[in-house]
């Protein structure tokens, strides 16, 4: 009898290994041989690289490395509950991050400010390995939204106060933003204002637009047809189409010039992230409005509502989740295509990342690349957290 059961058994309950677990030990071993940081001649040239192991002074190096090899290998038993794999990817990262601060400052010559040290792919592997860790971890933890809140402002605190700590003042990224403090604190505000000025756009527009295509059925086939053809457009072909569409509205109108129409610059980037953030509000507030129960709906009617506060009091309020989720994914999806905006003078962290491709310096483009995903992150688990405190689901309905 044991043997027939034994035998009926599903393959994954039979086996002794994760099999994530194996994936994450892989990665964690081939990441310890790549180079954890190369050490530059200065900020252009590509340097020598030293796997992690080798970057630290012995036996801190050594001991680093099997300690990141044995929480990986932890997480080959199937056995092991969610939250102590949270605690082994949090304990992995961290000395993943810490290895990074401390071989730059191990391999720094004193007062040598030519010398650069930059992160390997080593180190990028590491992170994603661990990670990759977390996140399979948490999907099997149901934790309570304010745990999650609570979670996600610890996280932020905890990585800014790394930063300002001084422990990574000899990373070449670090020792980039040193040198340019003033201008990486306008790029942060203008990359803010555009991505939130475009979302504050268009959520004044695409909002009234989505609930007149719920209300006026034959606009809105055509209306969400037309906003379509805008959203298959290439930003870069599109930021190039409005340059000399607003030159020649600057160079024309009188007064255009004056209040900031141009070319270039952020006035044609604003309309275009504006244009692209059209299409997830209207759709989303329209499929928001179109999931109210009709039963709901007449039993607004019955209470002798008017048309009006049936929408403001009613379907808007149980719309609103997905006009969230809509908010979520313009939001994150403004902050990665701002950085193109620095291609025609519209600020931002785009002019880090042109100006580190214009010179070859990858230190200059994680300058400006690692804030945005930082700022994208940050803001789509902020809104997925307000579109589930409303009851929704952070995609939405469309």
């Amino acid at each position: 009898m044991t043997d027939q059961t034994t035998a009926t058994l599903p393959a994954t309950d039979q086996a002794t290994f994760s099999r994530t677990g194996l994936l994450f030990g892989a990665l964690c071993l081939v990441a310890l041989i790549a180079p954890l940081v190369h050490v530059k001649p200065n900020r252009i040239l590509a340097g020598e690289g030293l796997a992690l192991p080798l970057a630290l002074n012995a036996p801190i190096g050594w001991v680093i490395s099997a300690t990141l090899l044995a929480l990986t290998a932890a997480t080959l038993s199937r056995r092991r509950r969610a939250m102590q794999l949270v605690g082994l990817a949090l304990i992995g990262l961290g000395l993943t991050i810490l290895s990074l601060g401390l071989a730059a400052r191990q391999l720094s010559p004193e007062g040598n400010a030519i010398i650069r040290i930059a992160p390997g792919w080593g180190f990028w592997l590491l992170v994603l390995v661990f990670a990759m860790m977390l996140v399979d971890a948490l999907a099997r933890v149901r934790l309570a939204l304010r745990w999650r809140l609570a979670a996600l402002v610890l996280g932020t605190g905890g990585l800014l106060s790394l930063l300002t700590s001084g422990w990574f003042d000899h990373v070449s990224v670090m020792v980039e933003y040193h040198l340019r403090q003033d201008m990486f604190r306008d790029s942060l505000h203008q990359h803010v204002a555009l991505a939130f000025g475009s979302l504050a756009l268009a959520l004044c527009v695409g909002v009234p637009l989505g609930v007149a295509a719920h209300a006026f059925r034959r606009l809105g086939g055509p209306l969400l047809a037309g906003l379509n053809i805008i959203q298959t457009i290439p930003s870069l072909a599109l930021f190039g189409l409005l340059i000399p569409l607003f030159g020649w509205v600057a160079s024309t109108i009188p007064g255009a010039a004056a209040v900031g129409v141009a070319g270039i610059g952020r006035f044609p980037a604003l309309v275009a992230l504006f244009l692209y953030a059209l299409l997830p509000v209207v759709s989303n507030t329209r499929a928001g409005l179109d999931a109210v129960s009709p039963p709901v709906h007449d039993a607004a009617v019955s209470l002798g509502m008017t048309r009006l506060q049936i929408l403001w009091q009613v379907e808007l309020p149980l719309a609103l989740p997905a006009i969230l989720a809509a908010t979520r994914i313009v939001l994150v999806q403004n902050i990665g295509l701002t950085v193109i905006a620095g291609l025609i003078g519209g600020g931002g962290f785009g002019s880090f990342v042109f100006q580190g491709l214009n010179q070859a310096s990858t230190d200059m483009i994680l300058l400006g690349a690692l804030p945005t995903i930082c700022l994208a992150v940050l803001a789509g688990l902020t809104l997925d957290l307000a579109v589930e405190a409303t009851g929704g689901t952070a995609r939405g309905p469309a």
